[in-house]
């Protein structure tokens, strides 16, 4: 498929759900803010390296476009979740492992807590020990972005507010229920109100949101023929929340996320050791010049893996394998001819196009030589040694901790 097809699909300046498809079938299913531009922007010269070489042969295979509209792009990120679910596209699976995703989890409880997990947590035997032996009433997602699915939730918080991990706690219960974000949880009226909002949040992370208000109509009418006012005006908020939701933070979200495509990234590694034993390796990024510590990863290697060139190779197998992380333009190794080679094969074995830079140190570890293409290193030269010496830095920091006892990754 090529950018002409766009010029034939009539994609609304609105949020929603877009299907890339072969045929009938669907190769992938993604959210947008604003559809026309999102479904633009997989048409862009730069698609592989903001989105790497899948999703390039996704567009490449794909022969139309379908979409839906949503009111809001809250509504659009649970209904991609629940298509991605129900659809399970080709893409969606390969771009990312199910263990990466996250997913809404609600327990089984008197007041049930509502968590967010990573999907390897789900899928561990150890899971029941991680929420206290607590049984799991219903498990949403998967949702592809951890950070919007955090916004997403405490905006339905507000419209229906629940328990989580912290409000369970005396302390954190009494400041979010100063703060609306928690419900009264003494008396059996309480139970009974809980209960529904419980019901309700379900509802909504099925796509439902219709026959939620649905049934608070019916139910705005029986406490006014009460004469229970006071509930009714409740009600009559939830009803106006939920049709006028506020999703500015989601919008933000979005728009940063498609901002971040305009930055020029540059990954560096290293591999510390002591006598071939302990290895770990690290990753360490520079972006536009500034260090993004948010972005820093660290990688216990193989015990079978005893020298810099295996473990290097290792990283960078398991980083890659990370589709959904942004790709970067350059990758910095620690080391010489052998660590570039190891690097640039690597990498051609994906079909990435990353300009590869060795840095070689003395004696003393300062730079000595720098390796790779001549005029990325002069053009960079700055960011380059500033990535590569936090990688060192971020290294030894890493390993001495483990030395020392502390094995928290």
């Amino acid at each position: 498929m090529d950018s002409q097809y766009l010029k034939k699909t009539k994609l609304p300046d609105l949020p929603g759900v877009y299907l890339f498809k072969k045929g009938k079938g669907i190769m992938y299913i993604g959210k947008a803010t604003l559809l026309k531009d999102r479904v633009k922007s997989y048409f862009s010269n730069d698609l592989i390296a903001t989105r790497g070489p899948l999703i390039v042969d996704m567009v490449f295979q794909a022969d139309n476009i379908d979409f839906i509209k949503t009111d809001s792009v809250l509504e659009a990120l649970i209904l991609e979740s629940n298509l991605i679910k129900k659809h399970q596209p080709k893409y969606n699976t390969k771009e990312k492992d199910d263990r990466s995703y996250n997913y809404v989890v609600i327990t089984k409880e008197e007041f049930p807590r509502i968590l967010i997990e990573r999907g390897k947590n789900l899928q561990k035997e150890s899971y029941s020990q991680i929420l206290k032996n607590l049984r799991i009433s219903n498990i949403y997602g998967p949702f592809t972005n951890g950070g919007q699915l955090k916004e997403a939730l405490k905006i339905v918080r507000k419209i229906f507010p629940f328990l989580d991990q912290y409000s369970r706690e005396n302390t954190g219960y009494k400041f979010y229920k100063e703060i609306g974000l928690a419900p009264e949880i003494s008396g059996i009226e309480a139970k009974k109100d809980y209960a529904k909002n419980i019901r309700n949040i379900k509802l909504f992370f099925e796509g439902k949101k219709t026959s939620i208000l649905k049934s608070l109509e019916k139910e705005m009418k029986v406490v006014i023929k009460k004469q229970e006012f006071e509930k009714a005006e409740q009600i009559k908020h939830t009803i106006f929340a939920l049709n006028h939701i506020q999703d500015i933070a989601l919008l933000k979200s979005e728009k940063n996320e498609q901002q971040l495509a305009n930055i020029f990234r540059i990954e560096a590694y290293d591999v510390a050791h002591i006598n071939g034993t302990n290895t770990v390796g690290v990753m360490t990024v520079v972006e536009n010049g500034i260090p993004n510590k948010n972005e820093y990863r660290k990688f216990k290697i193989n015990n079978s893996v005893r020298n810099d060139t295996a473990g290097l190779a290792e990283i960078l197998t398991r980083r890659l394998n990370h589709a959904e992380w942004k790709f970067p333009e350059i990758i910095v190794v620690d080391g010489s001819v052998a660590q570039k080679n190891i690097a640039e094969k690597i990498i051609k074995e994906k079909c990435l196009k990353i300009a590869i830079i060795a840095v070689t140190k003395d004696e003393k570890h300062r730079p000595k030589i720098i390796q790779g293409i001549g005029n990325i290193i002069d053009k960079y030269k700055n960011d380059i040694l500033l990535a590569n010496n936090e990688a060192h830095r971020f290294a030894i920091k890493y390993h001495k901790k483990l030395r020392d006892g502390n094995f928290t990754i």
